[in-house]
């Protein structure tokens, strides 16, 4: 799709009829005004649509991307385009739970369509007395276990993404499971 200058879309501020009385029955004037009313009523046209640009759900396809930009979303041009807007539109709040076993959880299921299940850790534990205990030992690594959701399981496609979200002091184990497995 093109924003370029469109013949068939009318301007939503004609200049012809803006001018002074003087060039209202200028021929000239008017045609010249005419043509800019064509190459400006795409511009008019998309200004006054900017809201629904900004909007992952209507933008045109081509702005979905620009906007993963905006967002530092990472989308995969392969992707159908309604996993891509909705990447985009939820990447934020992924972003709130970045290091988390959910949030890794989450961006699992929204970018490679599996479900998984992340075991890290023991736990926190919030006191006001300095020098607490924390709760259980300390974990040496992280284990992502994947079973098939809406698509199969790709175990290198999981290893990356994991270890781009991964906390770097941690290893990680991937397990693929059937999708029957409790």
């Amino acid at each position: 799709m093109s924003r370029a200058a469109l013949p068939e879309l009318p301007s939503t501020h004609p200049l012809g009829g803006m001018l002074p009385g003087l060039y209202a029955a200028d021929d000239l004037a008017q045609r010249f005004t005419g043509g800019l009313d064509a190459v400006l009523s795409a511009i008019l046209s998309t200004l006054d649509n900017l809201p629904a640009y900004l909007d992952p759900a209507l933008a045109p396809e081509d702005f979905v991307v620009w906007l993963a930009s905006w967002v530092s979303a990472e989308v995969d041009p392969a992707w159908p385009v309604a996993r891509r807007r909705e990447v985009v539109r939820r990447t934020v709040a992924l972003h709130q739970r970045r290091g988390t076993a959910r949030g890794l959880v989450e961006r699992l299921e929204l970018a490679l369509g599996v479900r998984a299940e992340v075991s890290d850790g023991a736990g926190v534990r919030w006191s006001t007395t300095p020098d607490t205990e924390l709760p259980g030992s300390p974990v040496e690594e992280v284990v992502v276990r994947v079973r098939p959701g809406s698509g199969p399981v790709d175990p290198d496609r999981v290893a990356a993404l994991v270890a781009a979200v991964c906390p770097v002091h941690l290893r990680f184990t991937v397990e693929v499971r059937s999708g029957e497995e409790p």
